[in-house]
């Protein structure tokens, strides 16, 4: 797997909360900068070709849709149908990082919403079955 690949479909993930509820604050944008820069680069060593981290590459696909006024189930499933695909790849602290920094952009204005709450609920689930179809597997 390619980490600049996974955190493109993180991008999307984090889109996907931000936008469910048709609208994207200055909040949410401030939050999903603060995560990538204060949480995700710190913890990634991962770099592409021209030496940017490959965290970064979170907010830019956030960017992209954002720009493009992307669709926020479709932009969720691409992120889901990418871990499904690299399930053996996709360990513990990768569900976590994802879940942790899903709801720090849902809470990121004035808290989680009930569109944000079922779009992260569908999240956990879709992930803890991935990681119980590895332990059968």
């Amino acid at each position: 797997m390619l980490y600049k690949d996974f955190y493109s479909e993180l991008g999307k993930l984090l889109y996907a909360v931000a936008d469910i509820d048709g609208v994207i604050t200055q909040a949410e944008k401030k939050a999903l900068h603060d995560i990538v820069k204060k949480e995700l680069v710190p913890a990634e060593k991962h770099k592409d070709e021209f030496g940017t981290d490959a965290a970064y590459y979170a907010e830019i696909e956030f960017e992209i849709l954002d720009e493009e006024i992307g669709d926020a189930e479709t932009a969720f499933n691409s992120f889901i149908d990418f871990v499904e695909e690299h399930h053996t790849a996709f360990n513990g602290n990768m569900k976590r990082v994802c879940l942790h920094v899903a709801k720090e952009i849902a809470n990121a204005y004035h808290k989680t919403n009930k569109k944000e709450k079922v779009l992260i609920n569908r999240l956990k689930e879709k992930i803890e079955r991935i990681n119980v179809n590895l332990e059968v597997a």
